[in-house]
């Protein structure tokens, strides 16, 4: 009698080794297994301040040198990290597709030091600073001083990520669009789906005919529309859909 086959996840596999156009949208939960926590619960409190009330224009008007030391703070943890095995995943996945779009809510740069090229960060990038006056970005060093001046024309520098109440960068927006729109595959990773406009990016695939695969540990609101949702962390859900699993 011939074993019953997993044929969900043989799909899944058959749909990502064949496809000409890739799309990924990852957000927190591919950089937890590198220690880094979600957002929400970065660091709980921090010097009795929500996370949510640091990251804002507001805020950094009001008192950038203690915005910018909870910038460092993070700063530093995320260079003490490594990428983790679903970083190299989505990395060498990206080398066997002729199309591929990864696309990040995340910051740690941890997908660039993985091996990925062709990232479109939504929220920036915490290892970079960004002139107030001229918009120059200088990679931080370990030890940058608090503000960090532009190398530039020696203005301020604000943290390059994208703070509640400010619009998301146009082009990697932009090209986000496109790439979810084309996709022949989407895969979410990692991301609640409730963040917008990042939130949608599944739904679009999904209208224009992609084979949607979500993996994380708990439903998201865009379950219903998946072929495919794998209910396990970043890691152990992209070790299962890699072809030799």
């Amino acid at each position: 009698m011939t074993p019953q086959k997993d044929t969900p996840y043989e799909e899944a596999r058959e749909k990502l080794l064949s496809a000409e156009r890739i799309a990924v949208l990852t957000g927190a939960g591919v950089s937890a297994a590198s220690g880094i926590a979600t957002f929400r619960g970065a660091e709980g409190l921090w010097r009795s301040y929500r996370a949510q009330d640091l990251a804002t224009p507001q805020a950094y008007a009001r008192d950038p040198q203690l915005v910018w030391e909870w910038y460092a703070m993070r700063f530093r943890k995320v260079m003490r990290a490594q990428p983790n095995k679903a970083h190299e995943v989505l990395a060498e996945l990206e080398t066997q597709t002729p199309h591929f779009t990864l696309v990040t809510q995340n910051v740690d740069g941890l997908h660039e030091r993985a091996g990925s090229v062709n990232i479109q960060k939504l929220h920036g990038n915490l290892t970079k600073s960004r002139c107030e006056r001229c918009g120059n970005l200088d990679a931080l060093p370990l030890d940058f001083p608090i503000p960090p001046r532009c190398s530039v024309c020696g203005s301020r520098a604000r943290p390059n990520v994208v703070w509640f109440g400010e619009t998301l960068p146009s082009e990697p927006l932009e090209k986000a669009i496109d790439a979810f729109e084309k996709a022949d595959v989407a895969l979410i990773v990692g991301t609640s789906a409730v963040v917008e406009p990042a939130a949608s990016l599944g739904r679009l695939a999904a209208r224009h005919g992609a084979f949607v695969v979500e993996v994380n540990p708990e439903e998201t609101p865009l379950s219903h529309l998946a072929h495919l949702s794998v209910r396990e962390n970043a890691v152990e859900g992209l070790a299962k859909l890699e072809k030799n699993s």
